[in-house]
C-alpha cells in the first residue's frame, strides 16, 4: 500500500480554467466588473470599521473598448492593491480576495457584500484575451503602484507601475473579434451589471460614455414604498415583450437564509412554454443565471422575475444551483408565499381574482396534485363558474345545495356541449358548474377524498338523478309479467338498436325537449381521462361501458314507439339515428363510426321522404296550377 498526495502541475490546470471552468465567455465581463465592485464594497466596510475617508458618492466603475487598439480596460477607484497583495491574490490560483478580507471583518454584512468566492473570475478575462495586463495603487499610504502583465501561461511579469489614483485598471488585448464590437460589449453588460450598486459606465473611444445601471433595482426598497406602477415597470424592464402580470410577491426572508426578490405571476398566453424556467437569479445583484431548477417546484417554473441571495450555493463559475437543503427550504417558502398570496388577493379582490382565474387555475391545480401542503392551502381558492356566470366554491356549492342535490356537485365541461342536457337542468331550477379544465378529473378525485363531508362530482350526462325524473309521468304502469311499462319500452329498444355491450333504460325526463343521450358512468369516464391525459394503453371496452336512455316524454320517441309495429324497419332507423345523434352530440361517436351515421342518416331521410311524397306531388300540382 502506498500514501502520497495528489500533483497538481499549474501549467495543465490554467488551460482547463480558461476553456472550461465558463461555459459562456460573456462571463468574463460579469467577473472583472463583480471584482471592481468588490473593491468598492471593501473601501466602504474600512470606512465604517476604520474611519478612513473616502467620497462614496464619487465611486464608479468604467468599461471602455478602443476598437483600434483592440483594449476593453475596466477601471474603479476602489481599494486598489500593493504588489504583495497582487501576488497573493492574482498569482495564486483559487486564492480568494474576497474570503480572506471576509474573515478580518466577519459581520453578515460583509459576506454579503462580496461576489466573488471563489479566486478564479479573474482568469476567465484569457476566455478573449492574448495578454492581460493590470495597474493598481492601494488606499494605504506610503505604498507604489503595480504594474502586473501576463499571457495566459504560467508566466507573469510583476514590476512597479506608473498608476496614480487609487483602485485598479484592468487591459485586456482582445483576442476575440466578437468582443471589440460596442454593441455586443454594451449588451453583455446589462445583462450581468444592470443593478450592481455602483455606477458602471461604458464608453467607446472618447467620448459616448452611458450608464448600464440606472436604475437601482426594485426589490431592495420596502414593500411598502413600492406602488403598481412601480412593480410594472420593473417587470416590462425584465420581459419587455410580454403582458402584464396578474398579480407579484415581494419576498425579503431573513431566516434561515437572506433572500430578496420580487415573483410575477404572468399572463398565460397560448404561445406561453411552460417547459422553460424564465426566472432571473442573481447573487449579490450580479445576475448569475435563467436556470433556477430546483429552486422553485416544478408546478411554479411558470412564475416570472427576479430572486436575489449570497446564500443560494452556486457551483464555482456561478452557473447553476447545486442542490442542498438550503434550496429544498427556500422552494418549500416559496409555495407557501405564493399559496398566501392567492388567498389575499381572492380575499381583498375577489373581482379581480375571478377574472385572472383563467390564467392562474392550471399552475394552481398542478400545485395541488403535486404538493400536500399547497394542497391545503389552496383547496378553499378553486372556483369554477356556473352556467349562469356566477362564480363558486365547492363549499359554499355544498352549503347551498348539499341536501337537496343528495350530495352531489353537478357540473358540464362546457355551456354548449351539454346544452341539451342544460335545459333540462334548467328547467328544475339545478345549479351546474362548468368544469372543463385538463386537471379537473384528477382534481374531483381528491377533494372527493379528502373534504368533509363526503360529497360526489357528477357530470350532467353521467347519471340519472332523481331530479331530473318528472314522476307525475313515469312509465310505471305493471304488465301481467311483473314488469313495468317502462321496462318493456326499454327491451324493444335495446331489440331495435341492434348494439351489443350497451344498456338500455327508459325514463320519463323533465324536459320534452331530448329524445335520449348516453350515460357513461363518472368512474368509468375519469379512469379514461386519465388513461388518455397520461397517454397509457386504453382497453377498447372502457368506452363500450355505457347506457343509452331514452326519454318516453319526448314526442319522437312517442311516434317512434307508435309506429313500430306498422313500420318496423322506419322505428329501427329512427332508433338507431337518435342512438349515434346522442353519441355524436356527446362527443363520444368513433371516428369509424362516422361513415355508417352519415349512410344511415341518408336511409333514415329517404324513408322519411317517400312516406309523405304524395303530399309533396299534390302540393307541387297545385303550385304548377
Amino acid at each position: 500500500m502506498a500514501e502520497g498526495k495528489l500533483k497538481i502541475h499549474s501549467e495543465n490546470l490554467l488551460p482547463i480554467i480558461k476553456k472550461w471552468l465558463y461555459s459562456d465567455r460573456d462571463i468574463f465581463l460579469r467577473e472583472l466588473v463583480s471584482n471592481s465592485c468588490d473593491a468598492l464594497s471593501k473601501l466602504c466596510i474600512l470606512r465604517d470599521s476604520e474611519g478612513l475617508e473616502v467620497d462614496e458618492s464619487a465611486f464608479r466603475i468604467e468599461v471602455n473598448l478602443d476598437k483600434e487598439a483592440k483594449t476593453i480596460t475596466i477601471i474603479d477607484n476602489g481599494l486598489g492593491m500593493t504588489p504583495h497583495e497582487v501576488e497573493e491574490y492574482i498569482c495564486q490560483l483559487a486564492f480568494s480576495g474576497a474570503e480572506d478580507f471576509a474573515k478580518k471583518y466577519e459581520t453578515k454584512e460583509t459576506k454579503d457584500s462580496f461576489i466573488g468566492h471563489f479566486g478564479l473570475g479573474f482568469y476567465s478575462a484569457f476566455m478573449v484575451s492574448s495578454d492581460v495586463e493590470i495597474d493598481t495603487l492601494s488606499y494605504k499610504r506610503g505604498e507604489v503602484a503595480a504594474h502586473w502583465k501576463s499571457d495566459g501561461s504560467t508566466s507573469y511579469h510583476l514590476t512597479e507601475g506608473t498608476w496614480s489614483t487609487r483602485g485598479t485598471k484592468i487591459t485586456l488585448h482582445v483576442s476575440d473579434e466578437e468582443y471589440l464590437d460596442p454593441v455586443k460589449v454594451k449588451q453583455t453588460l446589462k445583462k450581468y451589471c444592470a443593478f450592481l450598486p455602483f455606477p458602471v459606465y461604458f464608453q467607446e473611444g472618447p467620448s459616448n460614455q452611458e450608464r448600464i445601471n440606472p436604475d437601482e433595482p426594485l426589490w431592495v426598497k420596502n414593500p411598502s414604498q413600492c406602488t403598481d406602477e412601480e412593480y410594472l415597470a420593473f417587470y416590462k424592464k425584465l420581459y419587455p415583450f410580454e403582458p402584464d402580470p396578474i398579480f407579484w410577491i415581494h419576498l425579503n426572508i431573513d431566516h434561515p437564509f437572506h433572500l430578496q426578490g420580487i415573483l410575477f405571476f404572468p399572463k398565460i398566453t397560448p404561445r406561453f412554454d411552460f417547459s422553460h424556467s424564465n426566472m432571473k437569479l442573481f447573487s449579490s445583484r450580479v445576475f448569475v443565471s435563467e436556470n433556477v431548477e430546483g429552486l422553485f417546484p416544478d408546478f411554479l417554473t411558470v412564475l416570472r422575475g427576479a430572486i436575489d441571495s449570497s446564500d443560494i450555493p452556486l457551483n464555482v463559475s456561478r452557473s447553476y444551483l447545486q442542490m442542498d437543503s438550503t434550496v429544498r427550504k427556500l422552494s418549500l417558502h416559496i409555495a407557501k408565499k405564493v399559496a398566501d398570496k392567492l388567498a389575499t388577493f381572492y380575499a381583498e379582490t375577489p373581482d379581480k381574482y375571478e377574472k385572472a382565474w383563467p390564467d392562474m387555475e392550471t399552475i394552481i391545480k398542478l400545485g395541488m396534485l403535486h404538493d400536500e401542503k399547497f394542497y391545503e392551502r389552496a383547496q378553499p381558492l378553486l372556483i369554477w363558474k356556473n352556467t349562469e356566470g356566477k362564480w363558486q366554491t365547492v363549499e359554499t356549492y355544498n352549503k347551498a345545495h348539499g341536501e337537496a342535490y343528495n350530495h352531489k356537485v353537478f357540473y358540464t365541461i362546457n355551456d354548449s356541449e351539454h346544452s341539451t342536457f342544460l335545459d333540462l337542468y334548467k328547467e328544475k331550477g339545478i345549479e351546474v358548474l362548468i368544469a372543463g379544465g385538463t386537471l379537473d378529473t384528477a382534481i374531483f378525485n381528491n377533494l372527493e377524498s379528502k373534504s368533509e363531508p363526503k360529497f360526489k362530482f357528477q357530470r350532467v350526462d353521467g347519471g340519472i338523478d332523481d331530479l331530473i325524473i318528472d314522476s307525475n309521468k313515469a312509465k310505471d304502469l305493471l304488465h301481467a309479467d311483473g314488469r313495468s311499462e317502462a321496462a318493456h319500452i326499454a327491451e324493444k329498444i335495446k331489440l331495435d338498436l341492434e348494439v351489443d355491450g350497451i344498456g338500455v333504460e327508459a325514463k320519463s325526463l323533465a324536459t320534452e325537449s331530448l329524445p335520449g343521450f348516453v350515460m357513461i358512468d363518472e368512474s368509468a369516464r375519469r379512469m379514461r381521462e386519465y388513461l388518455i391525459m397520461t397517454q397509457k394503453e386504453m382497453p377498447h371496452d372502457i368506452f363500450g361501458k355505457h347506457t343509452f336512455v331514452v326519454n318516453t316524454n319526448n314526442p319522437l320517441i312517442q311516434k317512434m314507439l307508435q309506429i313500430r309495429e306498422a313500420e318496423p324497419e322506419l322505428a329501427k332507423l329512427l332508433i338507431k339515428q337518435i342512438y349515434h345523434t346522442s353519441l355524436l352530440a356527446q362527443r363520444e361517436l368513433h371516428p369509424e363510426i362516422l361513415p355508417h351515421y352519415i349512410k344511415q342518416t341518408t336511409q333514415t331521410l329517404e324513408k322519411l321522404a317517400m312516406g309523405y311524397a304524395p303530399a309533396a306531388e299534390t302540393t307541387m300540382e297545385k303550385s304548377q296550377t
